[in-house]
């Protein structure tokens, strides 16, 4: 059940930020000109726009949240592409499996793996994502043990990664195991919602954290979608639409992973990871434009025609009427420009202000900053968060659609470099949004906060990490 707490914002510097998207490598800037058009390089400016409304800066509720208790240093598209294994370049691997373990078959499942197969196929435009037949946990020989708050077994993740890399088909870019068990990596771990093992390209992932039994919308009001019964070693297990939808967000966090993307620290992403069902479900539905520039990088799809794909899975999802390429949002000018009318911008060569911000860098189309790439725990409802979420991607389209100029581009970032060199983390906390009164005091999690940050501080500042660390094929496998 979600909690009320205090929120904390945590922002990197805009330049910070442009470096982490662009890279300082001329080859890698001159790899980002020619891989996106001026109007998708507009729209992913919106990284380092401090007065940003498509994506959202990190939140920390508390000092247990993942971001502090799983420290390292973020990974920026440079180092992402230093260690990105090369890939055997065959038309025929362009197959994304997914393999139940002890995942009934019948018209539930099959629903179930139909919204997965669909969510992801959009997800990662260009690719094809098949089913397997479902396998039994028992004809794995994987070790399991009693859970510790429920009356279910937990399986191991070792044996079942061991199974899925021995049995990978040779079509296969990736494979992700899907099982209704609750998981653990190894003994001292609670549970974890997913895991993969670096360098085969085999994950596996959990959704038994999602079940209507664990799950409640809200902090008091459940649910009150129809939901899916499924067999899970004789037990039943029921999916709401909030589940449903969160089994597709922690699918493409883990198939993220297994094409070679890292967590993420930079502005809040599916890739950030979760300690908690808490943060798992506070996790937004997609990637920011950092990370959407690494999953481009690997499958080179055009990004309208990716939000495209994926507004038509939402309102499918949704239970709205199918659309075609005709109904789509269209063209239109959606406010995300360098420049006002009314209102001239700050010079090229004057540090801007926090007002002239909202004049030189891109403003989104009739959207607060809360909704932009937020999280489908805000809203009321399960239905109203799609619609939210489809509102949000009908805004991307616009966006993408309209014709920018290579001015207007050189006028943003040029904004963004005649500002003072910041350094990787301000070192700031700025003041917490207005949450609901929940009784608690934020002071100490301020004071753990300004702790962590200066900390986080020396050790960016002290060193820049090699091939070997930023290598996510030669850390241990990474749980989330």
């Amino acid at each position: 059940m979600l909690q009320c707490r205090p929120a904390q914002e945590f922002s990197f510097g805009p330049r910070a930020l442009k470096d982490a998207l662009l890279s300082t490598d001329p080859a890698l800037r001159q790899l980002y000109t020619s891989a996106f058009s001026p109007a998708e390089r507009l729209f992913l400016a919106e990284a380092y726009n401090p007065r940003r409304t498509f994506f959202c800066t990190l939140l920390i509720r508390t000092a247990f949240d993942w971001l502090l208790s799983r420290p390292e240093v973020p990974e920026d598209f440079e180092a992402f592409h230093a260690a990105l294994a090369p890939r055997k370049q065959s038309p025929a691997r362009k197959h994304i499996y997914l393999q139940p373990i002890d995942l009934s078959e019948g018209p539930a499942g099959g629903a179930l793996l139909d919204q997965l197969r669909s969510c992801t196929e959009a997800f990662f435009l260009g690719l094809q994502v098949r089913c397997l037949p479902s396998v039994a946990a028992a004809s794995i020989h994987c070790s399991s043990r009693p859970s510790q708050d429920s009356d279910r077994l937990q399986l191991h993740t070792d044996g079942i990664l061991s199974f899925l890399k021995s049995s990978k088909p040779g079509d296969a870019l990736c494979v992700l195991g899907l099982t209704l068990s609750d998981l653990y990596p190894r003994e001292a771990w609670t549970f974890t919602f997913g895991t993969f093992l670096p360098g085969h390209e085999v994950g596996v992932c959990s959704f038994a954290r999602f079940s209507g039994e664990s799950l409640q919308w809200g902090p008091s009001t459940p649910d009150p979608a129809p939901e899916a019964p499924l067999e899970d070693r004789g037990q039943t297990v029921c999916f709401s639409a909030l589940g449903m939808v969160q089994c597709c967000k922690v699918t493409c966090h883990e198939l993220c992973h297994l094409l070679g993307l890292g967590n993420c620290r930079w502005l809040r992403c599916l890739m950030q990871g979760a300690l908690s069902l808490d943060e798992a479900l506070r996790r937004p539905p997609d990637l920011c434009p950092i990370c959407l520039r690494k999953l481009q990088h690997v499958l080179g799809f055009k990004l309208v025609d990716r939000y495209k794909r994926l507004y038509t899975w939402t309102l499918a999802a949704a239970g709205e009427p199918s659309v075609s390429e005709d109904t789509l949002p269209c063209s239109a000018d959606s406010g995300l420009c360098g420049e006002s009318d009314s209102e001239p911008g700050s010079g090229l060569s004057e540090p801007l202000s926090p007002d002239a911000w909202s004049h030189a860098l891109p403003a989104g189309p009739e959207l607060e900053p809360e909704d932009g790439l937020g999280s489908l725990a805000a809203a009321e409802s399960p239905g109203e968060a799609l619609a939210e979420h489809g509102r949000w991607l009908a805004a991307c389209i616009q966006a993408l659609e309209r014709d920018v100029t290579e001015e207007e581009l050189a006028r943003v970032d040029g904004a963004v470099d005649a500002l003072a060199r910041w350094d990787l983390f301000t070192g700031r906390l700025p003041a917490p949004r207005q949450d609901p009164p929940c009784g608690r005091d934020g002071a100490g999690l301020r004071r753990v906060l300004g702790d962590k940050f200066s900390s986080l501080r020396r050790k960016l500042s002290a060193r820049k990490p090699s091939r070997a660390e930023a290598s996510p094929r030669r850390r241990k496998a990474e749980d989330d």
